[in-house]
């Protein structure tokens, strides 16, 4: 279906087409690009009211900045589809997210007007202060560099660090805070108790107003007066408020807060601003969700909501005939509270993801044993362990590609420490449409390099359940990481009863002669299917679910490579350092000379698409691993047995 422009968004085919609008037409415009946002994602899906939110915003900047000259990074990037659709690629729009099409976040090598890549948190200041002291260095004194990022990015440590080196640099940067008081779910912290009382108090508000309305007067007369006004402002914020500006503490000229909806004051407020030296902060109030009544009434809902009716609002779910099987998020959410009922220790810790890892059922059920501690990776890991140091067991829940950002308080403030924190990390491999920002691609590799740290993947539902019991118990207190992937398990009836693992032990799921299937994780259900086509073709396969990449089932493994003459591993993870790398490792220093291929995640950035589609292009789907499988074999029959030796 084709979705059609409005008449002013239809001639838009670059920012300079944008400008030869009048400033009343952008209101008109803003509408245009609002609604060509609902339609298009009610069709195609994708992210929903962040975008929304920030249409008049969009338009502004486009508007009164020289683009792609003037530099523009959005921060998180979910927000910035009306930034695309302005910048050209309004008729790519229904590739969005999709395999081969549109990134859904900004992405330099996709157009010269995505000035940054993003996909996780509060980069945009440091990376357009680095722009910005480039420019300066370059001679380029007319550059604009301008940071969008939204209140929830900006209680993340490196938007505090940026703005701390950015109030000592004369660059000229301007932050534009997209106040909204959401990130996906809503805020929390001191940050935004203290946005709200600026933006909520009525009598600072009024007085700026007119303060800046008896400075217009006055401008004509010289800049003694603005300079006056300014000190007047300062003191009035600092009085009325009860305590000084954060901001301009931070030495940055702070403006607002402005209705960030108003897209033709935006836009006189922007033209000032770009003559004003140094770095400045707009405070730009706004509603996520902004123009579609059910969006703003449910913020964290209509994030991403997928396909959608929108006139009834009806979000499209497909009715299944039989039961299916629940998210690995739900799993957790739920498998959490049930531990925590029968361990008083158990505790749950999110940054800023209560929602999308299920967090937020503890939150409800015992919100003084669950935190979300704002967007700050690094914040929850330490808070975490300085919990564990009080003898409490923290279930650390982080997302793989954003714990990343928190390697360093893994290995420091946890594993030197050896103290008992269980990282849940989800969306451990592929992350589907959100792309390469967002794929777990590395956990495996780096959390089993970290001394004392045991590293464990639940092939279903039910292992998923047992690895947290086990997790939790007192013989287990140290670093534990459980890590599984977006989506679905495999098991309708998945609330079984809670077992004890033995830490470092796989199991068997089926036996076999010839070339022996070793699976880390969800990806060996695309194993089981694997060996279930070979067997109809008379080989026979064996599959082991190794369950642990760190300890390794030692013991499992010298059976498999005493009775097996080759091997091919499996998982959703890089290859680099990973687990077929583990069992490599193994195979070297305990002398067995057997072929092996690894089936995995390659040494490259994988593009987004839907799981089953990257397990496809990077070759390790059920037809992939089969196809592996008939490879080994092949070579396996062309040689004799040859005896093992073990050193």
């Amino acid at each position: 279906m084709i979705v059609e422009p409005g008449t002013l968004l239809a001639a838009i085919d670059s920012p300079d087409d944008l400008k030869k609008l009048s400033p009343e037409q952008l209101v008109q415009l803003s509408q245009e690009l609002r609604q060509f946002i609902i339609d298009s994602v009610s069709i195609y899906g994708g992210h929903f009211g962040a975008s929304l939110g920030v249409v008049e915003l969009t338009v502004a900047l486009h508007y009164v900045f020289n683009t792609p000259y003037d530099q523009l990074v959005w921060d998180v990037g979910h927000q910035a589809y009306g930034h695309k659709i302005l910048t050209g690629r309004r008729n790519q729009f229904p590739t969005n997210r999709r395999y081969h099409g549109m990134s859904g976040f900004p992405k330099r090598t996709e157009s010269v007007y995505d000035a940054f890549g993003v996909g996780h948190s509060s980069t945009s200041i440091g990376a357009a202060l680095g722009m910005a002291v480039a420019s300066e260095y370059k001679g380029e004194h007319d550059r604009q560099h301008i940071a969008v990022i939204g209140d929830g990015a900006m209680t993340a440590g490196m938007a505090f660090e940026a703005l701390n080196h950015a109030g000592v640099e004369k660059s000229n940067l301007l932050v534009v805070l997209n106040d909204n008081c959401m990130s996906i779910d809503p805020n929390v912290g001191a940050l935004k108790e203290y946005l709200t009382d600026i933006t909520t108090s009525r009598t600072y508000n009024k007085v700026r107003d007119e303060l800046w309305n008896v400075l217009g007067k006055l401008s004509k007369f010289g800049p003694n007066p603005q300079q006056i006004a300014r000190r007047v402002e300062q003191a009035m914020k600092a009085t009325l408020l009860k305590q000084g500006n954060l901001f301009e503490a931070l030495k940055f000229r702070y403006f607002g807060p402005v209705d960030g909806h108003d897209v033709q004051h935006l836009v006189t407020i922007m033209r000032d601003l770009k003559s004003i030296p140094g770095p400045k902060l707009l405070h730009c109030v706004t509603v996520k969700g902004k123009g579609y009544a059910l969006a703003e009434k449910d913020q964290t809902l209509w994030h991403a909501p997928g396909l959608f009716d929108k006139i009834t609002g009806e979000i499209y779910k497909k009715i299944p005939d039989k039961p299916q099987p629940p998210k690995y998020q739900d799993v957790f959410g739920h498998t959490l509270v049930e531990l925590a009922e029968q361990n008083d220790k158990v505790m749950g810790v999110t940054p800023a993801m209560p929602s999308g890892s299920s967090m937020n059922l503890m939150m409800k059920a015992m919100p003084d044993r669950a935190f979300d501690v704002g967007i700050a990776e690094q914040h929850a890991v330490t808070f975490s362990a300085g919990l564990a140091t009080q003898g409490l067991v923290p279930f650390c829940n982080i997302y793989s590609s954003f714990m990343q950002r928190a390697y360093d308080q893994v290995v420091h403030d946890v594993a030197l420490q050896d103290l008992h924190v269980v990282f849940c990390l989800d969306r451990a491999g592929f992350a589907g449409a959100d792309g390469p920002t967002h794929h777990g691609a590395y956990d495996l590799s780096y959390m089993r390099s970290i001394p004392n740290m045991v590293v464990a993947a639940p092939m279903n539902e039910e292992e998923l359940r047992n690895l947290m019991y086990t997790a939790q118990l007192p013989e287990n207190a140290g670093p534990f990481t459980i890590r599984y992937p977006r989506g679905e398990g495999v098991m309708p009836e998945w609330r079984t009863p809670l077992k004890k693992l033995t830490v470092g032990t796989g199991r068997v799921v089926r036996e076999g002669e010839g070339v022996a299937i070793l699976t880390i994780g969800h990806i060996g259900n695309y194993a089981v299917r694997a060996t279930k086509e070979l067997a109809a073709e008379g080989l026979s396969t064996g599959h082991y679910d190794m369950r642990f990449c760190k300890p390794l089932d030692e013991e499992m493994l010298h059976d498999v490579f005493s009775r097996y003459r080759a091997i091919v591993t499996v998982e959703d993870g890089c290859l680099p350092g990973g687990f077929g790398s583990a069992v490599l490792e193994f195979m070297a220093d305990h002398g067995y000379s057997l072929p092996v291929r690894r089936l995995g995640i390659p040494d490259r950035v994988v593009e987004h698409g839907s799981q089953d589609e990257l397990y496809k292009e990077c070759g390790f789907d059920a037809a992939g691993i089969a196809a592996a499988v008939r490879e080994m074999s092949g070579k396996v029959a062309a040689f004799a047995p040859v005896e093992t030796v073990l050193l």
